[in-house]
């Protein structure tokens, strides 16, 4: 009786001790997920409110900005002294070259009785050269009227009407959608403007980034927590079981965050553009250029709803050799654990146990993901670096956050614990077949 508590007594408390790791592993897991969802729903929408289609290449966004800077310009419209004598200068050239034309019409032959009358009469009572000697005057007067208090009101007035009537007739077709989104994200954010916008959901990103971090760094604690037990327990065969069916566990938690968190995100955007226009800044800020994000099990829905057939089998044989042949793996071992003897030989069993990780491509997966990471960033950094200009009248600045996600480093955990497993597994296997030499 003594010797039963002895043995149960750990055994208890190691499943205790387990299944607390396990239930925070979970928990941890279940946060990263959600988070994860989070992440990628603030960015989608600001991908969205910041599309380069509702920014640099609208038409109505470049309109509004140079009519801003136009209408402040004639806001403060004032001429020089020497704005004044160019300006006379000009219109004295105009004023005699209606004097030449005005001239010339009256001289030319007529026909008519009148017009010969009109021509004796303006030769006798109209000598143009001392019409053009009162040019300067004229002209003189006409630029002291303009550049009085009401005279410059009026030309404002002109010129705005001017810019108002060039801008109705200036649009494109983003504007409506512009407008609709903008107002549809606005509304779900409660905020009122761009700024209030740029710094609510900065801020939500912060947060959720930092708390996603905390929540991966909690999860993979709980594992190699988990795996410091069987150094602990390495003399107590009877736990060994126990230990192992429950480390299973810990293998199918991070399998299941591994594939559904948000393994890679692409972001490529113009951070800033400064245009200089009539000596004032036109400027665009965040304008997103491509933005994606997909976890394991999101890859394989985008590729099974293409048309092609190929996209298809290639999003089948994803789910197959990522998901599902890990899963049967780990069913596999369960099961030849807790059958012992009576499943030891089963050849299926054996083979799910066993021979099934040729076909596992999970260590695969890893691999790729990182290539496919390291290329991206590769070609997005070198493309986005033929954007950068900086010259007087413009300047671009572009950036790549294109970035792995902790779905991919809960992946990577999944491979290597269960690699760990598999090695625990075959050292089992040897100490059975060492005990069936020792006993013939």
């Amino acid at each position: 009786m003594t010797a039963i508590r002895k043995t149960s007594l750990p055994g208890m408390l190691l499943i205790f001790g387990l299944s607390v790791l396990l239930c925070g592993e979970a928990w941890f897991g279940y946060r990263i997920y959600t988070l994860s969802a989070q992440q990628k729903s603030l960015k989608t929408d600001y991908s969205v409110a910041n599309n380069i289609s509702f920014g640099i290449l609208s038409i109505d966004e470049w309109r509004e900005k140079i009519s801003a800077i136009v209408e402040g310009k004639i806001g403060e419209f004032d001429m020089t002294a020497q704005q004044q004598k160019d300006l006379q200068k000009k219109v004295e050239k105009q004023l005699n070259n209606l004097i030449g034309k005005a001239v010339a019409e009256i001289n030319k032959p007529q026909k008519s009785i009148g017009g010969k009358l009109k021509k004796l009469a303006f030769n006798a009572l109209v000598d143009p050269e001392e019409v053009r000697e009162q040019v300067p005057s004229f002209a003189s007067t006409i630029v002291k009227s303009i550049n009085r208090p009401a005279g410059k009101k009026r030309l404002k007035n002109i010129l705005t009407s001017k810019i108002d009537q060039l801008e109705e007739e200036t649009y494109d077709n983003t504007e409506p959608a512009s407008v609709t989104v903008s107002k549809h994200i606005y509304k779900k954010y409660q905020v009122s403007d761009v700024q209030a916008f740029e710094k609510t959901i900065n801020s939500q990103l912060n947060t959720v980034h930092t708390s996603m971090m905390n929540y991966t760094y909690a999860m993979i604690g709980c594992v190699l927590l988990a795996l410091c037990l069987w150094w602990f327990t390495r003399k107590q065969v009877g736990l060994h079981t126990t230990l192992y069916i429950l480390s299973l566990l810990f293998a199918f938690v991070l399998l299941c965050v591994g594939v559904t968190a948000t393994i890679i995100e692409v972001d490529a955007r113009i951070q800033s553009l400064n245009f200089i226009l009539l000596g004032e800044k036109l400027a665009f800020t965040n304008q997103v250029l491509f933005f994606q994000s997909k976890s394991i099990m999101g890859v394989v829905t985008s590729l099974v709803a293409q048309p092609k057939f190929d996209a298809v089998l290639v999003g089948i044989l994803i789910l197959l050799f990522v998901i599902i042949l890990p899963v049967l793996r780990l069913i596999g071992k369960g099961i030849l654990i807790l059958g012992k003897d009576h499943y030891a030989d089963n050849k299926v069993v054996r083979f799910l146990a066993f021979d099934l990780g040729k076909w596992d491509m999970a260590d695969v997966m890893v691999v790729g993901i990182a290539m496919t990471y390291i290329g991206l960033n590769g070609i997005l950094q070198s493309q986005l670096s033929n954007l950068n200009i900086k010259e007087d009248l413009l300047s671009t600045a572009t950036q790549n956050n294109t970035s792995l996600q902790p779905g991919y480093y809960i992946f990577v955990a999944y491979v290597v614990y269960a690699s760990i497993l598999s090695l625990i597994l075959k050292r089992f296997k040897s100490v059975k077949l060492l005990k069936e030499q020792q006993t013939v």
